[in-house]
């Protein structure tokens, strides 16, 4: 496949862990419906080498972080089968550019979700399991310093993840009050609950549902989908230890080398 070369400049960037410049640093113009179709080319640079898409993840599901960068929605990305770090094993510091790690409470899709009238009502009855889960992010673009529309191109920063080790059965479990301890070392960062997202976790998943509506996609049984950070993501470095301690759904930890 031929890649455009805002594509090809985020692809090199990640296979050899070098940042790059913003692409609104050339291309001002560059709009948010645009830096999908870049972002749907990124993805496919991974297909192409053989992985494949095991979910997705939201960023910018905070009220607060929308209002700070003046956008009035989130925005997605796509996982895929190599990003998936295994329960008990480590985050390769090596393997990124500038990781950072955030707590989530992750959804795994027993049915497919489509359409563009998706509630959090349909997410919960769509929903097999709920994990807790740590998110790796890994900006292509130095220091983190980009616009909306350069983060979506850019997989909105996609690059990890791991699941905690229990699946729990979503009903009875009350996901907007659900509490989070985010560690970094054995020390505490900070507490939050799923309110933190968009209200709900599950109304972030029926965004996304209803977003990719407008692309003719849509999510399907079997997905993966992180739906939003529960605090802020914290820089980390080999030596690292990350924990996220969530009430009733368990404790992910993932130490860093």
């Amino acid at each position: 496949m031929t890649y455009s070369e805002p594509a090809k400049r985020l692809i090199e960037a990640a296979e050899n862990r070098v940042a790059t410049t913003a692409l609104t640093d050339s291309d001002p113009n560059l709009n948010v419906a645009s830096a999908y179709d870049i972002q749907a080319e990124v993805v496919q640079a991974r297909l192409d080498r053989g992985h494949v898409v095991v979910g997705a993840k939201l960023g910018l599901t905070s009220i607060a972080k929308q209002k700070q960068m003046n956008v009035s929605e989130p925005l997605y990305g796509w996982l895929t089968s190599d990003m998936q770090i295994d329960t008990e094993a480590s985050l390769r510091c090596n393997d990124f550019i500038q990781p950072r790690c955030e707590p989530e409470i992750a959804f795994l899709l027993g049915s497919d979700l489509n359409g563009a009238h998706i509630s959090a009502v349909h997410v919960l009855a769509a929903t097999q399991y709920i994990f807790a889960a740590v998110d790796v992010l890994d900006s292509r673009f130095a220091g983190y310093s980009f616009t909306l529309p350069d983060v979506a191109a850019d997989n909105s920063s996609s690059a990890g993840f791991t699941l905690g080790g229990t699946a729990i059965n979503p009903e009875g479990l009350n996901l907007r009050s659900l509490g989070c301890a985010f560690e970094k070392n054995g020390q505490l960062i900070a507490t939050a609950s799923g309110a933190a997202v968009l209200g709900h976790p599950a109304s972030s998943v029926a965004w996304l549902v209803r977003k990719l509506a407008t692309r003719g996609e849509g999510l399907k049984a079997g997905h993966i989908i992180l739906s939003g950070a529960i605090t802020e993501a914290v820089a980390v470095e080999p030596g690292d230890c990350i924990t996220a301690r969530f009430d009733q759904i368990g404790t992910v930890e993932i130490p860093c080398i």
